[in-house]
């Protein structure tokens, strides 16, 4: 693999792969990237756009994409308070690379096993009352 110099130290294009996936790893991170791709969004439309995230894991999730200049929040002076969220022009630039994956998707998406689409403590609490109610 082809190294180049950054600052003085060595990196090869998998240490800088890393970097970029972090910045992306996170359990809800790529989808609401997906749903700002699409528009701005207000904090509320979010959460109800992702079926099984919590407040504090959205605001988390949110705070870190922010931190790493991919999303912008706007906080608008009314009462109540209004907050958008919205792709910057960094995060744009991901636009294909999102487009390439719902291509992909879109040919190859129905040869992928299907998985329960609820995720998190929902999940978990649902299971639970299953195996409950079968063990009776």
């Amino acid at each position: 693999m082809k190294k180049h110099t950054n600052e003085g130290h060595d990196f090869s294009m998998q240490d800088e792969m890393r970097r970029a996936f972090a910045m992306l790893s996170g359990k809800w991170k790529l989808e609401i990237m997906w749903l700002l791709h699409q528009r701005i969004h207000r904090f509320g439309e979010l959460r109800k756009a992702i079926p099984g995230i919590t407040q504090h894991m959205l605001s988390a999730q949110l705070r870190e994409l922010e931190a790493d200049g991919l999303l912008l929040r706007t906080v608008f002076a009314e009462v109540p308070p209004r907050v958008e969220y919205e792709m910057t022009e960094k995060a744009r630039g991901l636009g294909p690379t999102m487009e390439a994956l719902a291509a992909w998707w879109g040919e190859y998406g129905s040869t992928i096993p299907a998985r329960p689409s609820m995720r998190g403590r929902k999940q978990k609490d649902l299971s639970a009352v299953k195996a409950s109610r079968q063990s009776k």
